[in-house]
């Protein structure tokens, strides 16, 4: 064989070899995600869904089902990972650029993770999810025979009614936004057209979600922390309040045990109760932060709030200089590659710290955006609960934790948060190359977290301060009109 023949078969078998490795490396990564969702839905289904005791056939449709479900909030925890994944892998190969150990995190890999999480994103929102939720509510054509073959037929018969129609809106619509020749002659093209068309607008739908759901959630956060952590209270004896509190509790005890039969009792005790039971509530509580060590007590909270402001703070910052290099230059706007060329230059000016501090930026944002969804007025019957979530709320939860998430690198690219361009398909969406758009949308969540964060702050800082200085026992003035009107 010839030298040159010897050199090409090594070139195509070496590539072959990363070519295995990588689907090896894939394959595992999704199958952990996968565990780890399994559990997670596991931890807040239901169970009664899932028993023979009552329908085998029913039982064995949740079952599948709840595997789709699985599989698309797999997908999601994947897409919120690739972002941080790629910035780290990039830093660590600019580390150790000649490291035999970590040769196969290259740009093969991790375009091929954007690569599939892109596709498993549209398999799951346009056909894994449709089906679960219509397999689940089918029971088979009138007339034929039941069993899981016939709920198939329904539920596909079904999902490709809803596929034509979804196809024709997108249709109607891309011919309304583009009414020229080439984009009337692309709309016969489906993979290359209607899918990315389609996601564009779920993706697009999705980061304006995330737009309105992390200013909410950033500023419910500090609620939440204020209610999971023991918060310090200035000018206050806690050791007198407790012992009143006691002493306040069981003499409502002692009421409701002495209590005389009349023809008031029913009302009297059933306000005592109540009473009784708010007492012992404020008494748990102070008891809770009676035991706190002063370090957890004086120290965890003012910690952790300074925490919620600095990286809220820091991500505005960071926003409204990205504002500002949009104004001055073309390169800041998002865009989208199809070569990832890793290990080359770090994406952050300062460093590996920068690229840690992005990293958690975006996970920061993440979950700011997922308690803002379900701290929504809209949103809050959505909330999982614990082995009591029936299939259909699991499947709501599944498609808008995905919305959220495919969303999410798009999300900090458009704002700024990172430099690592958008891979492969995440960065041929259409409304990326507006300016109009990416511009409004920098300044609405620099304007929207700063309201939200100024809000929160001074309504918390007063209401300290008037709590402090015993402002909130005084009563309040009743003020009357002299006029012979309707009193005040």
């Amino acid at each position: 064989m010839a030298p040159v023949e010897q050199d090409a078969l090594a070139v195509r078998e070496q590539l072959f070899h990363e070519r295995v490795r990588e689907c090896i490396i894939c394959a595992l990564l999704f199958a952990s995600l996968y565990i780890l969702c399994h559990f997670i839905i596991t931890h807040f289904k239901k169970h009664t869904d899932f028993t023979a005791v009552h329908d085998d056939e029913d039982a064995a449709v949740n079952r599948i089902a709840l595997g789709l479900c699985t599989f698309t909030l797999a997908v999601a925890l994947g897409a919120v990972l690739l972002l941080p994944f790629s910035i780290i892998s990039n830093e660590v190969l600019l580390s150790f650029p000649q490291n035999y150990y970590i040769q196969w995190l290259n740009g093969s890999l991790i375009h091929g993770l954007w690569n599939l999480v892109f596709l498993f994103s549209n398999m799951s929102l346009v056909f894994l999810m449709p089906f679960a939720y219509f397999f689940t509510e089918s029971e088979g054509f009138a007339g034929s025979k039941k069993g899981i073959m016939a709920r198939v037929y329904e539920t596909s018969v079904v999902l490709l009614l809803l596929t034509l129609l979804v196809l024709g809106m997108v249709w109607v619509a891309s011919a309304i936004v583009g009414n020229d020749a080439a984009s009337r002659q692309s709309l016969y093209d489906l993979w290359e057209y209607y899918l990315p068309y389609l996601y564009s607008c779920i993706s697009l739908f999705g980061v304006l979600l995330l737009l309105l759901c992390t200013p909410f959630g950033l500023s419910t956060m500090f609620t939440v922390t204020g209610k999971l952590l023991v918060k310090p209270r200035l000018l206050e004896d806690l050791d007198e309040q407790l012992s009143c509190t006691r002493f306040e509790e069981a003499a409502v005890s002692h009421r409701i045990r002495s209590g005389k039969a009349s023809c008031w009792l029913n009302l009297d005790m059933e306000m005592l109760r109540e009473q009784f039971f708010a007492i012992r509530s404020k008494r748990r509580k102070l008891e809770l932060r009676h035991r706190a060590s002063p370090w957890q007590r004086n120290l965890g909270y003012p910690l952790a709030m300074l925490g919620l402001l600095a990286l809220t703070g820091i991500s505005v910052l960071i926003v409204c200089f990205h504002v500002l290099e949009l104004l001055l230059d073309d390169a800041a706007m998002p865009r989208g590659i199809q070569d990832a060329s890793l290990g080359q230059v770090s994406f952050s000016i300062f460093g590996s710290f920068g690229a840690a501090l992005q990293v958690v930026l975006i996970f920061y944002l993440m979950l700011s955006s997922v308690v803002g969804f379900y701290s929504s007025p809209l949103f809050t019957r959505l909330l999982p609960e614990r082995q009591d979530t029936p299939l259909t709320k699991i499947i709501g939860n599944c498609v808008s934790l995905l919305v959220l998430s495919s969303a999410l690198p798009v999300f900090s690219r458009t704002l700024g948060i990172t430099r690592f361009d958008l891979l492969g398909d995440f960065g041929r969406f259409n409304w990326l190359g507006n300016f109009y758009i990416v511009f409004l949308y920098n300044m609405g969540f620099a304007g929207l977290t700063t309201l939200c964060l100024v809000k929160r702050v001074s309504w918390a800082v007063q209401a300290e301060l008037i709590r402090a200085f015993g402002l909130h026992k005084l009563p309040l003035p009743v003020t009357r009109c002299r006029t012979r009107s309707k009193p005040c």
